[in-house]
């Protein structure tokens, strides 16, 4: 069922299911920015009554009817597409923009970033997605420091980085974006000088403390999406619970001695980090870094492959390695993907259970 501009009410939760490069143009009043590809896994969050009245827009209709189909079997029965999308919104004089409209760049970022302009799956639609994109990296060592750089020097608009620790020695080993000299410096603002001297167009938001059970739901909710930096097991099941709570991508990594893995847990697409990791294994058969070691390069490496996993979820491009683990041996060079699937019986797939009912 379709509805015209001209019905909408202030009842209804509009809906915009468009990709963030799409709301370049804007977005109309009073929508919830959900894409199609996550409204199943957060609708919930955001509309907890099923008798709610929901509008859904694309840019033109075609994926709203899709929407309308998925929200329908979820068991909201009171769900019709706005005939036309966005642009019929516009059309009706419907206003657009607000806190949702992406700000243009100045000339020092077309300059800095022309490279990706050059590339037509990212041009200055993509770019402008990038500045408006907010990530939140857990933990600022190996991982998060490759992570972090790339993504900066990216032009991701705001960076959320957390870690309580302080810069060791031992740590320049692997972890590049700190020097000799801030040795005993607070990684994260270490951290943030040296990203906004790379490029002073991002915003770095510093959070000397440890991800918790009383402000991990806040801060991945303020994100848009979260990699794992971090390097123990519970860090992760906390991400992940938190990351399908609130409905964000968690991109994970992780490195021991010679080998790193790469996967996207992605809710209500896939699986989840406890379905491909149901149970932490004991201390003694996961050493961290500094029981086992690893070979400094190799965390850049697994680093700069969840960088890039950030940057296709952002740009809606590529394939991110959903219902994959990626497998990296450093001394072989040989990388190699086991396929993950959804455990019918783990809590991620329970909590769509209840959704449905």
């Amino acid at each position: 069922m379709q509805i015209d501009p001209a019905e909408l009410t202030d009842a209804c939760v509009l809906i915009d299911v468009r990709d963030p490069h799409e709301c370049v143009a804007g977005v109309l009043p009073r929508a919830v920015r959900i894409p199609l590809g996550e409204l199943a896994a957060t609708i919930a969050h955001h509309v907890p009554s099923p008798a709610t009245r929901i509008v859904c827009y694309c840019a033109s209709g075609a994926r709203s009817e899709q929407a309308v189909q998925l929200l329908r079997s979820l068991g909201y029965h009171d769900v019709v597409s706005l005939r036309g999308g966005f642009q019929a919104g516009v059309a009706a004089q419907l206003p657009s923009g607000g806190a949702d409209t992406l700000p243009e760049l100045s000339a020092d970022e077309r300059l800095r970033y022309q490279r990706h302009f050059a590339l037509p799956e990212v041009g200055s639609a993509g770019q402008l997605a990038l500045k408006a994109a907010r990530v939140l990296i857990v933990g600022m060592g190996g991982l998060g420091s490759p992570v972090a750089y790339y993504l900066a020097a990216a032009g991701v608009g705001r960076l959320g980085l957390i870690d309580d620790d302080v810069i060791d020695v031992s740590n320049l080993q692997r972890q590049i974006l700190y020097s000799t000299a801030q040795v005993g410096t607070r990684k994260v603002y270490a951290a943030r000088d040296v990203l906004l001297a790379l490029n002073p167009h991002v915003a770095i938001d510093a959070y000397p403390e440890q991800l918790a059970e009383h402000n991990a739901s806040f801060l991945i909710a303020a994100h848009d999406l979260v990699i794992d930096g971090s390097d123990n097991f519970t860090a992760r099941y906390l991400m992940n619970d938190a990351c399908l709570l609130v409905g964000r991508p968690f991109v994970y990594g992780s490195v021991y001695r010679f080998e790193g893995q790469v996967s996207t847990f992605r809710p209500g697409d896939g699986p989840c980090y406890r379905c491909v990791f149901p149970k932490a294994p004991s201390g003694t058969l996961a050493p961290n870094c500094a029981e086992a070691g690893v070979l400094g390069v190799l965390p850049g490496i697994v680093g700069t492959l969840q960088a890039m996993e950030a940057l296709k979820i952002i740009l809606r491009i590529g394939a991110p390695f959903v219902g994959r683990l990626l497998c990296v041996d450093a001394l072989t060079g040989v990388q190699s993907e086991i396929a993950t699937r959804v455990n019918p019986l783990c809590r991620c797939q329970n909590r769509l259970r209840s959704r449905v009912k």
